[in-house]
């Protein structure tokens, strides 16, 4: 059985790739065309909104699908994604109105956020921890593609075609991927079954939905009116209570806090978090300020942020490789965090008149950086917890980083709008839309006197770095917690091998025991 495994996970790879393709690409290809839809359609206070509505359904469901993974069997359950993601999809290319779009990227998002949880489980399935490392390089890849050609893809059907066309490409490759899984996905269904706690689902997701939305409006999103935040606080922090008994009573919880007890599991989501807070809160206005303060294109932004995913997809492969090879992983977390941290702090220093070079260059030192954590994270997760807990676990690393990156999204653009309206000459506040980020467009800049255009570079060239540096610290609280990281052996043997076996879930937990024991034997 383990030597059909390289075999069986040729077949299903591309299926695979291409699940986390559509849930990856989904989140990118959107960003250049929502001022040609909201031109479209009407309603441009409501486009941050089209954002939002994605993001906050993908990331509450993320738990959900990894629990009823584990107790349905993956492959029902990434079907059942791909086809909620497709019929979200098809609604949003015929939506014929701003709120309609809202409410239909909504229900792409529920299918979304199953693909991104379902694929990684699903390698952590197939594959064993020990030979993961060798597969993670095209996971990163499937992430690179997104971010890299996502933009570039919007930007051509908004250009070329219409922006519906960006839709009307799901349902094709949402048929691919659904064909391809079912026709080279063979894995064994649970047999133990226990209650789902729909109670935590919906109380975790409340709280979910609450932090999303009070982080947007922090950082000037507007995804809620003024008056409604205090009920939102409230809301929130109910959510988050109620989940806390409900994780108590349940007899099986939707993310379990006995998970956490366990320093293998507890790390890598917390720094799973801190990634997500300071890296992505810091990459989503690097493009602005590379655009506003250096006076570069759109495109030459986009080609000086794929420095930084380079980085990423050259030491997700190294990285792996090497995991596969020696069966070690302690290192590369350990000095990806020092990486980022040193990355994220020279950003600190780039000013407005420092020449591309400069800023390509340390945005890739941060991608080298981050291409030694991110994944790496997922497998160590994965490999601390037995088999009724691996979509469980899986789904933890993502939400987190997830809320991560939605909270640092916010943070960040708040600090760096005040630090930049503090900066603007008297009087062009107002004139700038508030001196709301969003409102800074090449175009818009463009049609400024060249005086306040230079006052507005200026401004945005002074106020961005130091916001973007006073990230670092988070990546140096990662690298502490790196060091802390235990190190046991990677399993050898993959979870739907083990599965076959009549006492399958009795081996894992004792192999997960096992490497307890072995914990202080390593180096």
């Amino acid at each position: 059985m383990a030597q059909r495994r390289p075999t069986s996970m040729a077949l299903v790879l591309p299926g695979l790739l291409l699940v986390m393709l559509l849930g990856a690409l989904d989140q990118t290809i959107m960003a250049p065309a929502l001022p040609t839809v909201a031109a479209d359609l009407g309603g441009l206070e409501e486009m941050p909104a089209v954002v939002v509505a994605y993001l906050v359904a993908a990331t509450v469901v993320m738990p959900i699908y990894g629990k009823l993974g584990d107790r349905l069997g993956r492959k029902p359950v990434m079907q059942a994604a791909i086809g909620v993601f497709v019929a979200g999809a098809i609604l949003c290319g015929l939506a014929g109105s701003m709120s309609q779009l809202v409410a239909f990227r909504a229900v792409q998002g529920m299918g979304g956020g199953g693909l991104m949880i379902g694929a990684q489980a699903l390698i952590g399935e197939i594959v064993s921890p020990r030979e993961r490392g060798r597969y993670l390089g095209f996971v990163g890849a499937a992430y690179v593609v997104a971010a890299v050609g996502g933009p570039l893809l919007g930007g051509f059907f908004v250009d070329q075609l219409s922006w519906r066309w960006i839709f009307a490409i799901y349902p094709p490759l949402g048929l691919v991927a659904f064909v391809l899984l079912a026709g080279t996905l063979r894995i064994p269904r649970p047999t133990a079954r226990p209650p789902i706690d729909w109670a935590g689902a919906l109380t975790l997701g409340t709280a979910v939905v609450g932090t999303v939305l009070l982080a947007g409006t922090v950082g000037g999103l507007d995804a809620v009116p003024g008056w409604v935040r205090p009920g939102l606080i409230a809301a929130t922090i109910a959510g988050y209570a109620g989940w806390l008994v409900t994780t108590r009573l349940a007899t099986d919880p939707i993310l379990p806090l006995r998970l956490f007890r366990d320093p293998a599991f507890a790390i890598p989501v917390t720094i799973s978090f801190l990634i997500g807070f300071a890296l992505f809160g810091t990459v989503t206005y690097v493009p602005a300020f590379l655009q506003i303060a250096l006076g570069t294109t759109a495109t030459q932004a986009g080609l000086l942020v794929t420095s930084l995913m380079a980085g990423v997809l050259l030491t997700t492969v190294v990285s792996g490789r090497l995991i596969t090879r020696t069966g070690k992983y302690k290192a590369f977390p350990v000095a990806g965090t020092a990486l980022t941290a040193t990355g994220l702090a020279l950003l600190a220093l780039v000013g407005a008149g420092a020449p591309p070079a400069v800023l390509a260059t340390v945005l890739l030192l941060t991608g080298l950086g981050v291409g030694l954590v991110m994944q790496v994270m997922v497998l160590v997760a994965q490999n601390s917890v037995s088999y009724p807990d691996l979509g469980a676990a899986t789904s933890a690393v993502t939400f987190l980083r997830q809320i991560g990156a939605s909270v640092g999204v916010a943070v960040v653009g708040a600090l760096v709008t005040w630090r930049f309206t503090e900066r603007l000459p008297a009087g062009l506040t107002d004139r700038l839309g508030g001196g709301r980020i969003e409102s800074l467009s090449p175009d818009a800049l463009a049609q400024l006197p060249e005086g306040v255009r230079s006052a507005v570079s200026a401004a945005f060239g002074t106020a961005a770095p130091p916001v973007f540096g006073a990230m670092a610290p988070l990546l140096v609280l990662a690298f502490v917690l790196a060091l802390a990281l235990p190190v046991r052996p990677l399993r050898t043997t993959a979870h739907v091998d083990a599965h076959h076996e009549p006492t399958a879930q009795v081996a894992t937990h004792d192999d997960a025991t096992a490497s307890r024991r072995h914990e202080e034997q390593l180096p």
